[in-house]
């Protein structure tokens, strides 16, 4: 059986040859319009069936009953996801009615601060456990307004969410928060949840990027927004770091089932974090050498730090979803260096476009001399593997097109980053992506030499020829060359001709 929710809340059940189709007309007409900042996508076909069934209708306005209050509300998107938590609080997470209360007020001192929209109470039924922020729908207003609730309650645990997207958060002590991988139920501690370990098999099936529960994209807005936005380091530098350091625990586990990963939070200080990560950060500059300097180190605080690692600790990156890896990572390239380096990255349907013109096929060597953040070349390997690369092991001949078809040269170092990650992302740890200016191999450095000297066109029937080949980097044996050139910029270097001028 199949269920598939659209995008109007009609489900769908596909079983054999029969479809049944079943509505929820209240809660579609109540988020039917275009104004509407709520969603439901967190929530399952039974929880919104069960919410259906506590709207009403009367003199053309919906109303909807209360789980905790007993009382008819008006059925606004925010309240209909609020009651859609309530349900999972009760249901799922198996907390009793007495220890959940709704818009409580919330004080800062003895000062009134606001109403919070759902509380779960200890089990003293005194002091606020879990607060939850569901009536601003937008992260940066939501979020701040968590916060302030969290601090001025001190509740250990917030949660953000608008219906289609969530953030847990951990207050560890005052203005430091965590994201903590899952809510705890009713039975279980909050140190139950962060003393939680895991395997890499049991990441690819909790997955928060495969699940749909978030995008890397989100992940590195809500950082900029908790700490990378004033942390004094550069966000892309860091951001890049720390996405190494996971692709390296990640690849450990892969060459090692039993291997139970270290890039968590846990009940680590921070202190404990931050060697954690500087040691994977290490080992990826040992296995995937030419990304970074061999000085380069964390520069975040770490208690920055710690935040960072709680939002990246639940996704995986290895065999993830390309195209959310790929928007993820363009954003992280400022807009004032694309306009002054001349990196405008080239539109993904111009891409496809290109791609499906070209038909690379498996068995053929692709080039980019101009590749940027390997837009071409990551759509030439979903092209040989079929479709989307959506977070299942790459089929055994786009795999090995991966790791020994596809070249790229660039001459920005963010783009290059962004190029080899993704590489390493989709080949299993193998990259042929060169830091360097395609147009004068005179000026190449030994590694990006050595990496495209086995795709040299060679001479053998000229040996001068073929020597000042091997030489010079002048002809090239590939089959498919795909670019999208700088045309901004100034390229300084003096550009070598095999004429000599």
């Amino acid at each position: 059986m199949l269920l598939k929710l659209n995008h109007k809340f009609n489900l769908l059940i596909y079983k054999g040859e029969n479809m049944l189709s079943i509505t929820y007309p209240k809660i579609n007409k109540i988020f039917s319009s275009s104004d509407v900042k709520h969603g439901l996508s967190l929530f399952t076909n039974e929880e919104i069936e069960a919410i259906e069934k506590l709207i009403i209708e009367q003199d053309r306005k919906f109303y909807i009953k209360c789980q905790i209050k007993d009382k008819y509300k008006i059925a606004k998107p925010e309240e209909i996801v609020r009651q859609l938590w309530i349900y999972r609080l009760l249901n799922e997470y198996g907390y009793p009615k007495e220890r959940i209360d709704i818009e409580r007020m919330i004080y800062f001192g003895s000062r009134e601060s606001g109403l919070a929209d759902i509380v779960v109470l200890h089990e003293d039924l005194q002091h606020p456990y879990i607060i939850f922020e569901i009536k601003r729908p937008q992260r940066t207003a939501g979020l701040e307004q968590l916060k302030s609730y969290c601090n001025a309650e001190g509740a250990p645990i917030g949660i953000w969410s608008n219906g289609n997207e969530m953030i847990r958060l951990h207050r560890e002590e005052p203005n430091i928060f965590v994201e903590i991988p899952r809510i705890p139920r009713a039975t279980e501690t909050l140190r139950d949840i962060l003393k939680e370990r895991w395997t890499l098999r049991w990441l690819e099936e909790h997955d928060a990027l495969k699940q749909g529960k978030t995008t890397l994209k989100k992940i590195l807005l809500d950082l900029e927004e908790l700490v990378l936005g004033n942390a004094g380091v550069d966000p892309f530098e860091e951001i890049f770091k720390l996405i190494y350091a996971k692709l390296y625990d990640e690849w450990r586990g892969i060459n090692d089932p039993s291997y139970q990963l270290e890039f968590y939070v846990g009940d680590r200080n921070s202190e404990q974090v931050k060697i954690a990560i500087s040691n994977f950060l290490e080992g990826a500059k040992r296995e995937w050498q030419g990304v970074f300097e061999p000085t380069d180190k964390i520069e975040l605080r770490d208690d920055h730090l710690k935040v960072c690692v709680s939002f990246l600790e639940k996704i995986k990156l290895f065999n993830s979803n390309l195209r959310i890896i790929d928007e993820a990572f363009e954003y992280l390239i400022p807009q004032v260096s694309k306009k002054k380096e001349g990196q405008f990255f080239t539109p993904r349907p111009v891409i496809d476009m290109i791609v499906k013109m070209l038909n690379p096929k498996a068995d053929e060597f692709i080039i980019d001399p101009a590749c940027g953040s390997a837009g071409f070349l990551l759509h030439s390997v979903m092209w040989v593997a079929g479709g989307m690369i959506s977070g299942k092991p790459l089929p055994e001949t786009a795999r090995n097109f991966a790791q020994t078809k596809i070249y790229g040269i660039d001459f920005a170092k963010k783009a290059v980053k962004i190029a080899k990650a993704i590489n390493l992302i989709v080949g299993d740890g193998k990259s042929h992506i060169y830091k360097d200016n395609s147009l004068a191999p005179h000026t190449w450095d030994d590694e990006t030499k050595s990496g495209l000297r086995g795709r040299l066109l060679r001479f053998l029937n000229i040996p001068e020829k073929d020597r000042e080949n091997q030489s010079k980097f002048i002809f090239f044996d590939f089959d498919v060359l795909m670019t999208n050139p700088l045309f901004a910029g100034t390229v300084r270097e003096k550009v070598f001709r095999s004429d000599g001028l």
